[in-house]
């Protein structure tokens, strides 16, 4: 009974904090380049990383043909939004199955309150050709 009301409160918790969170937004740009060449079409994404819950998409989109990127979006959560950029690619990959996958954590200062992203971080030019630290496969993105 009493591990039934623990589940009860934590699901009241949650339903709160998904009720009475306050917006909170993060943007990013960048360019993306394989071995000196723009990166065109490489998928970014842009993630509220989150303990308790499901991981909140804020924005995705693909480099242009210059390998430029710009993302921005929000999120309401009760605490600060921890947000990571993932970008999935095949650069120097061969016929290797599913895309190389790595992230990159915007810092916290690059946070705003609101729906409006207030600072933009500036990865800079990001050479896909090496290998980055917690790099993995992904085949369902």
């Amino acid at each position: 009974m009493r591990s039934v009301l623990i589940v009860c409160a934590l699901f009241g918790v949650a339903a709160s904090i998904e009720m009475f969170g306050r917006d909170q937004s993060s943007a990013v740009r960048g360019k993306l380049i394989c071995d000196g060449r723009p990166a065109s079409g490489v998928l970014v994404k842009l993630w509220d990383k989150d303990t308790l819950d499901s991981d909140d998409l804020l924005d995705s989109g693909t480099t242009d043909g210059n390998g430029d990127f710009h993302l921005a979006g929000w999120t309401k959560e009760y605490t600060p939004i921890d947000v990571k950029l993932n970008i999935y690619h095949d650069c120097n990959d061969g016929i290797k199955p599913c895309q190389r996958k790595f992230g990159i954590k915007i810092p916290d200062s690059y946070t705003s309150s609101g729906k409006v992203p207030k600072k933009v971080y500036d990865a800079g030019v990001i050479q896909l050709a090496g290998s980055y630290p917690g790099e993995s496969r992904d085949c369902i993105h």
